[in-house]
């Protein structure tokens, strides 16, 4: 049960709703669209809006929480009163164990404590090298595209997930890709089905559809039991930017321990499987693997979508493009982009916040009530499932000026100081807040420096519907077209 202080089920007015007939259209809208059934709701009915449907004893009651201040409390001020103890993270922890993103309690102040060391400012600067690599990787790639056109929508996942395996396993990234990019995506679209979906047909049966997902549920364990077990016998842990594709760029390799200042050194897994606390306590194999996959699932998809997103709206907007590489061409004139530009590159990382906004790579967190709370002035009931919508905060009007509108001046320091805090937040907030997100912004605004410096772009056929899609394959290809840059900026 949760430890927050409850609040009396008499205090807060009853949240407001559809009843009848508009329970039924909202409920058949909703799984169909429901980033636009929300943004409805929420014009409707308010900032907190309570659905209810399904069979006495299996009847769903989920509250949507659109504010910036309900946000603030459902996952900061009165978290413990909200945990991870709905269908959604139960179906997480079968399919991806019980690591960083769905533990609870202890174990999660345990595992946080053993892994946040890993992942201070200074080490993730570290990764810089692995990330530009990858982006510069995808880059020669691209001068042979099909009719000089890319589908974003498939080439930044591909991207996203190759970054995160040089990151994890260093020199056996290679190895870890192709398996990763055949068994992740099956099993993440069974799960996410599995849990938004209220009556599921048990695991063990042997539907075309079960069998798939645990043949890659299989893959997943077996190549990650195999490269820990390697490690733990003394196998290599060559560095995340090191390997073939380091070495041929002349770049230092690095010997699998960490430097003393904590800014370089090993891949991701290496640091993992030393990581000890005061105590002596460390990570066991199971819990390795746990925290591998989890970084997999929490660290591509969010990364994926901002900058598929950003690529996408620079093509769209060619003023905000020529900005952008103007900015790009006068801090590195040429050169490889690094950890200490990042703060330069101000402009680049405005853009990719608001693609972010206008793209949510997170558009829901959900939450179980554990006790009777008030949500910005309304009573929610222990039991209720809670969702905490950023796809709909993040076009609240009360936010945002004409939210349509991609607009990177929303997030010059001035602006983002003029709203609450929880306006944006694709990373999520309070104590569990998304460990990795220096290293996705890192990573992402490096990768549009390295593609900014090599290409023009522009759009290709007519536009996605901005804002109003899940994930990022729901919006089909997002297609731009490559112009080489001539002369090209100097290596």
């Amino acid at each position: 049960m949760g430890t927050g202080t409850s609040t009396s089920t008499t205090a807060g007015p009853r949240v407001p709703g559809p009843t009848g007939p508009q329970l039924v259209r909202s409920l058949v809208e909703l799984r169909r669209s429901p980033l636009v059934t929300f943004r409805r709701a929420q014009r409707e009915y308010g900032d907190v809006v309570r659905l209810a449907a399904g069979l006495p004893g299996l009847r769903l009651r989920l509250y949507l929480v659109f504010s910036a201040e309900g946000a603030r409390e459902v996952l900061a001020t009165q978290a413990a009163n909200f945990r991870k103890d709905n269908v959604m993270y139960e179906e997480i922890r079968h399919s991806f164990g019980n690591g960083l993103l769905t533990s609870q309690d202890d174990e999660y102040r345990r595992q946080r404590r053993l892994i946040q060391p890993l992942f201070t400012r200074r080490r993730v600067d570290g990764y810089a090298d692995a990330a530009c690599t990858q982006a510069e990787s995808l880059a020669e790639r691209w001068r042979d595209a099909p009719d000089a056109t890319v589908d974003l929508a498939e080439e930044m996942p591909a991207f996203a997930l190759r970054t995160l395996c040089r990151v994890l396993f260093g020199a056996d990234a290679e190895a870890a890709v192709p398996v990763m990019s055949r068994c992740l995506p099956v099993l993440l679209d069974y799960t996410l089905e599995r849990g938004n979906t209220p009556l599921t047909l048990p695991r063990h049966w042997p539907t075309p559809r079960n069998r798939r997902a645990a043949a890659a549920r299989r893959g997943l364990y077996e190549l990650c039991d195999q490269i820990i077990a390697e490690r733990r016998t003394g196998g290599a842990a060559a560095g995340a930017g090191s390997g073939a594709e380091a070495g041929a760029e002349g770049r230092a390799s690095h010997d699998g321990t960490a430097s003393d200042d904590g800014t370089a050194g090993d891949d991701l897994l290496g640091l993992l499987t030393r990581a000890s606390g005061e105590s002596g306590d460390a990570l066991g194999f199971e819990e390795l693997r746990d925290q591998i996959l989890i970084f997999l699932v929490a660290g591509h998809e969010t990364t994926s979508t901002g900058l598929a997103m950003a690529l996408y709206l620079l093509a769209r907007h060619p003023e905000v493009q020529a900005r952008a590489r103007e900015e790009v061409d006068q801090v590195l004139a040429g050169r490889r982009p690094g950890a200490a530009d990042l703060d330069a590159l101000g402009y680049l990382t405005r853009v990719l916040k608001e693609a972010m906004r206008v793209q949510s790579p997170v558009p829901f967190i959900s939450r179980r009530a554990v006790a009777d709370t008030v949500v910005d002035g309304h009573r929610i009931p222990a039991g209720a499932d809670v969702m905490v919508c950023g796809g709909v905060t993040h076009y609240h009007p009360a936010y945002w000026q004409d939210p349509e509108r991609f607009d990177p001046e929303r997030f010059t320091p001035e602006g983002e100081a003029s709203r609450p805090r929880y306006t944006w937040f694709p990373f999520g907030g309070g104590n569990r807040a998304c460990i990795g997100q220096h290293f996705s912004m890192l990573e992402s605004v490096l990768c549009l420096a390295v593609l900014l410096q090599r290409y023009e772009l522009a759009p290709v056929g007519p536009g996605i519907p901005l804002g109003d899609t899940v994930t990022l394959k729901e919006n089909g290809p997002i297609r731009c077209r490559l112009t080489p840059r001539t002369p090209a900026p100097p290596a």
